[in-house]
């Protein structure tokens, strides 16, 4: 009997070592696990701040993307306006004054039509660039149509101007079209 309760304690303590080799088995098991949740967790969390700051960009992308289309929006059709504007200065500079008395109420017309562009072009935020004959030239908001020598001036001072330019808020919309003066030989 001693040798039965014997087999049996170490049966016991065999079943208790390979429960415990188990036991073992699964804590390291339990760990990596773990890990592999941690690195996981880590994974979704680099990638949810990264989705985060892409929503921000995008988010200041539109932002600025409307202003701009709020701002300059109608540049195009701002752009196809200026001939109106040429064509109606033009028509107020050629006009005698024997030609404003005889036609008095058409000049009147064509006056406040014009007058009238310029408060709309205003109201949108278009400004006229209007040089002055002698001033300096600007290649940033002037466009040099032809080159003469004049005596009496100094290159690149401006001679001639053909058409006034035109800002929206801060971007050139057209350059003023002038003459230049080059070196009087």
């Amino acid at each position: 009997m001693a040798d039965a309760n014997k087999d049996t304690i170490d049966e016991i303590e065999l079943t208790e070592a390979e429960g415990f080799a188990e036991d073992e088995l699964g804590f390291e098991e339990q760990v990596n696990e773990l890990d592999q949740l941690r690195a996981e967790r880590d994974d979704m969390r680099d990638r949810f701040m990264r989705a985060l700051a892409d929503a921000e960009n995008a988010r200041k992308r539109s932002d600025r993307d409307r202003r701009e289309a709020e701002q300059y929006g109608g540049s195009k059709l701002s752009r196809d306006m200026l001939p109106v504007f040429d064509s109606l200065k033009r028509a107020l500079e050629a006009m005698t004054d024997e030609q404003r008395a005889a036609a008095g109420a058409v000049m009147d017309g064509i006056d406040l039509t014009m007058r009238e562009l310029i408060n709309v072009f205003k109201k949108h935020g278009i400004d006229p660039i209007t040089p002055e004959i002698g001033s300096k030239f600007d290649p940033q908001l002037h466009q040099a149509m032809f080159e003469a020598p004049v005596p009496g001036t100094k290159a690149g001072d401006i001679i001639q101007v053909m058409a006034d330019g035109f800002m929206l808020h801060d971007r050139l919309l057209r350059p003023a079209q002038v003459g230049v003066s080059s070196s009087p030989k």
